[in-house]
């Protein structure tokens, strides 16, 4: 019998093979998912409205713990307790967001535009993707946002997270373990409005700072080209790495897991 942990994504599903295999080598059954409309295929999703967005992501990644749990390949080898079954779940930059959220953080729209409205020079790319994306349209709207937690999942791992979105008494609420990374010289989601903040606000959450390391750190060195609006992602900071820091974290988050699940 064995835990599962599904990973959730910022751009790709295959950002993070080596963790997953990591994690696959210590026993857990890895779920990667595709975010449907929210890909780097497929970004039709930012389009809708906010709302929308920061909901589909947690329901979508419940609806694979849901299909998990029920394939017959499978359902019987997941590791349950008197809770139920075992479920973890690690995501990076949007993933962070939605493993969040999933844990009982609660989005409100309207802490984008406060935080936009006055933070702007100092998060740019994160209050000017809305060109693309969602934080400068969620500006205009504060739509409620319903219920998207879901109990099943009982410890999280957010690598660099969206975390300006999140209600500080939704954070302060979560009750699970929660693993947060956070990169020294991220500017794509700058630590201290994001990463920082989900740390100081979760009860108990343990913050990880790796000096050195920028926003795409955590993925695997795709094979071509991919621009950024904080340039390529095959780019590194001049003495980082990124071998090694995978090596790092695909050592350190099957052990969060462990001492969370198997103690």
């Amino acid at each position: 019998m064995c835990p599962s942990t599904a990973l959730r994504h910022g751009g790709t599903e295959l950002g993070q093979n080596s963790l997953a295999e990591a994690l696959a080598r210590d026993g857990y059954l890895v779920a990667a998912l595709r975010h449907p409309g929210d890909n780097w295929q497929d970004s039709s999703l930012l389009s809708k409205s906010p709302t929308r967005f920061f909901t589909e992501r947690p329901q979508q990644a419940s609806r694979v713990i849901d299909a998990v749990l029920q394939d017959p390949d499978w359902k019987d080898r997941i590791a349950k307790d008197e809770k139920g079954p075992i479920v973890g779940a690690v995501g990076h930059s949007a993933g962070g967001y939605t493993v969040l959220a999933l844990a009982g953080g609660r989005p409100d729209l309207g802490l984008i535009r406060a935080h936009c409205d006055a933070h702007r020079a100092e998060d740019p790319i994160f209050c000017g993707m809305g060109k693309t994306g969602q934080p400068r349209a969620a500006a205009s709207t504060a739509q409620p946002i319903p219920a998207i937690s879901d109990a099943r999942v009982r410890a999280v791992v957010a690598l660099s997270p969206v975390g300006v979105v999140f209600t500080a008494d939704s954070l302060s609420a979560i009750a699970i373990p929660t693993l947060v990374y956070e990169p020294e010289l991220d500017r794509f989601l700058v630590p201290r409005f994001h990463a920082e903040r989900v740390a100081r606000d979760v009860p108990g959450a343990q913050l990880r700072r790796v000096p050195n390391a920028w926003h795409f750190a955590f993925m695997d060195t795709p094979n071509m080209p991919i621009e950024t609006p904080d340039g390529d992602i095959r780019s590194d900071p001049p003495g980082f790495d990124r071998q090694a820091f995978l090596k790092q974290i695909g050592e350190e988050v099957p052990a969060f897991f462990d001492r969370v699940f198997r103690n």
